[in-house]
């Protein structure tokens, strides 16, 4: 095979699908820092039709109405579910308050975009799925990072079977997060697995499929503002020879040309390497990189493919543009909810195995 003739074969598939039909509505609960930052310019790109916005703060809701146009600001969530024209409810406050928004949204007979983590608890997390299917929409949740183009890359490469079978997985970060932007964030108990490696998770299960068990870690910076974990270290083990690691480190005092954050994937026959651009300069970010060595292809050669966009915001039109298509095409969801639950499944068990220190298989989480 011509290696340097790469433009047709290695079109690796990576960027976001959106159905044929763009007119679907969009109604918005919450007028955060990532609806402004990610969602909507997201949706922009992708021409999609927001009809509305709600948030318990009017004037931070106009506000983002003016700078996106978006022709209604409600007054109250119930107002947004009678607008006949909304289809979609993509849903942006924290996990906490969701059950009782998508119960509410599902009985008026709308679909919706979970915001990750899907609940708080495994419990809250089947009540938003036992809601979708009581009322036979569909739900679908936000874990737009195996959208990223390195992750779905790597994905198409891993199902491809140009890396042979997967053998070893690795997610390493290491960068500052000043969490104290997030106010709310730096209350709660659990923090870094909730909020952050929780992508990482997905992401890995979405290239290599579900672990059988989980051993975990998570813990604090000496002085850290925030009363949950702002480290982790999550071991996974998959079927047969298959393994799993994420180092998560949000206290790089080094400064940003210290800062990293790798992916790796390995199998018998290639591996699969490169970097979550949108983690070396947050918020700016940049593009992905991504390097493969095939030995099915080529033994000695490393594919470097250029890949455009990144994390924030160009893979948040992944997960919403699924839902669309999903809606349109009479299926379920990639990312529903009810697939959801085994992300979930790896959250809980991470949790259960720091508070108990040992291994936590999956299936015993919601048991």
């Amino acid at each position: 095979m011509d290696v340097n003739n790469q433009a047709g074969w290695l079109d690796l598939d990576y960027k976001p699908k959106l159905p044929k039909d763009l007119s679907c509505g969009i109604g918005i609960v919450g007028a955060g820092a990532i609806v402004q930052a990610c969602h909507l310019p997201a949706y922009r790109m992708g021409g999609l039709n927001i009809i509305g916005i709600y948030d318990v703060d009017r004037d931070k809701a106009e506000a983002i109405a003016r700078q996106f146009g978006i022709p209604h600001v409600f007054d109250t969530v119930e107002r947004m579910l009678e607008h006949p024209d909304i289809t979609i409810i993509d849903i942006a406050i924290p996990a906490k308050f969701q059950p009782s928004i998508v119960e509410k949204a599902a009985a008026a007979g709308k679909n919706v975009l979970c915001q990750k983590p899907l609940g708080e608890s495994y419990e809250d997390a089947l009540h938003i799925v036992k809601s979708c299917e009581r009322f036979r929409v569909k739900g679908a949740v936000n874990q737009q990072m195996r959208w990223s183009p390195g992750i779905r890359a790597s994905r198409t490469i891993t199902e491809r079977g140009w890396i042979g079978m997967p053998t070893q997985a690795s997610i390493q970060v290491n960068i500052f997060t000043d969490w104290s932007q997030w106010p709310w964030i730096t209350q709660i108990e659990r923090l870094e697995l909730m909020y952050h490696s929780i992508h990482y998770m997905d992401s890995i299960r979405s290239v290599f499929g579900t672990p059988e068990y989980i051993y975990a870690d998570g813990s604090k910076f000496p002085g850290q503002v925030s009363r949950g974990e702002t480290r982790s270290m999550i071991f996974m083990k998959f079927p047969g020879e298959c393994r799993g690691l994420i180092h998560d480190n949000h206290n790089n005092i080094a400064g940003q040309d210290d800062w990293y954050a790798t992916f790796r994937f390995e199998g018998t026959e290639g591996i699969i390497k490169g970097t979550n651009g949108a983690l070396y300069n947050y918020p700016d970010g940049r593009e992905d990189t991504l390097q493969f060595l095939s030995q099915r292809i080529d033994p000695g050669y490393w594919f470097s493919p250029k890949l455009e966009g990144r994390w924030f915001p160009h893979a948040f039109l992944g997960t919403m543009g699924e839902l669309m298509r999903a809606i349109e095409e009479g299926r379920e969801a990639e990312n529903s909810v009810q697939d959801n639950l085994l992300t979930l499944q790896m959250l809980f068990a991470s949790y259960r195995s720091i508070e108990e220190n040992r291994p936590v298989r999956l299936d015993e989480i919601g048991s």
